[in-house]
């Protein structure tokens, strides 16, 4: 008889299949990459896989809220040592910079989720509007600090910027939305 799974194991089972799946579908894509690939990546047998997430769809949202949470608690580390409120707000725009510039940038995982399956599935969909709604009320809070009514459209120049810097493979679109952002919180 094999030897009872731990908790342990299982949560260290479920970091490494998250780990290897989240590198997968980011760098190809969600639908070009089949479970065999995960469990060759991962190194989990495929039964494991299912007894953790029993559809794919459940691990990729899996994925796409541990990136979440990741995400903006890296963005928050950064933008939050900073004092003031009106150099606060742009450093979102240094902190995407930075991620601009990583090798392998792909552009943003919930906006490549949402044109692959969002169509297809509602829980991704879902995962996708949690994940825009929390960093909408992030830039909002930081925005909100300031005293100016300009959240909207720093937050849409940060979404743009995301966007734009995927298709062009330049960070560039971070500092032109940084600037804009300046003129907005001055120009009040």
């Amino acid at each position: 008889m094999p030897a009872a799974i731990t908790e342990e194991q299982t949560r260290l089972d479920r970091e490494v299949l998250l780990d290897a799946a989240e590198h997968l579908y980011y760098e190809k894509g969600i639908q070009a990459v089949g479970m065999d690939e995960v469990r060759t990546a991962s190194a989990l047998p495929l039964k494991r896989i299912y007894r953790l997430y029993a559809a794919k769809e459940d691990l990729v949202v899996a994925v796409l809220r541990r990136r979440d949470e990741r995400w903006r608690g890296q963005l928050a580390a950064h933008v939050e040592q900073v004092g003031d409120p009106r150099e606060r707000v742009l450093a979102v725009f240094d902190w995407l910079a930075r991620w601009f510039a990583e090798p392998g940038f792909r552009g943003c995982a919930w906006i490549n989720a949402f044109g692959e399956l969002a169509p297809s599935s509602e829980a991704v969909l879902a995962e996708v509007r949690s994940h825009k709604q929390a960093f909408h009320d992030q830039i909002a809070l930081w925005v909100h600090d300031t005293g100016l009514p300009v959240a909207e459209p720093v937050y849409l120049l940060a979404e743009g910027a995301i966007v734009t810097a995927a298709i062009t493979g330049t960070p560039a679109p971070a500092a032109h939305a940084r600037t804009a952002a300046a003129a907005l919180l001055t120009a009040q």
